[in-house]
């Protein structure tokens, strides 16, 4: 599974061809989340709550990023590395 970013930590990531809705995977540590890009409700999982934090945080600044590598993704293209948060 591609990652997309690492920040404090945490690694954001996609499957290729994953199922609807629009989501990615947040792992940090031995936890992992599961995130709807529209939303960022968590839909499976769950981080610690400075973790979630940081990761809803970053994806509302990256949210057309993430869409446009879920489009990638559907399509087995390369996703584009997105800007850790810093």
């Amino acid at each position: 599974m591609p990652y997309i970013s690492r920040f404090f930590g945490i690694v954001i990531q996609m499957f290729f061809n994953d199922h609807a809705p629009p989501h990615f995977h947040a792992v940090y540590g031995e936890y992992e989340a599961i995130y709807e890009i529209e939303t960022l409700n968590v839909r499976r999982g769950k981080l610690p709550r400075r973790a979630h934090a940081l990761v809803v945080e970053w994806a509302t600044l990256h949210r057309d990023e993430l869409f446009a590598d879920w489009e990638k993704a559907r399509q087995q293209s390369p996703l584009d590395s997105i800007e850790p948060l810093d």
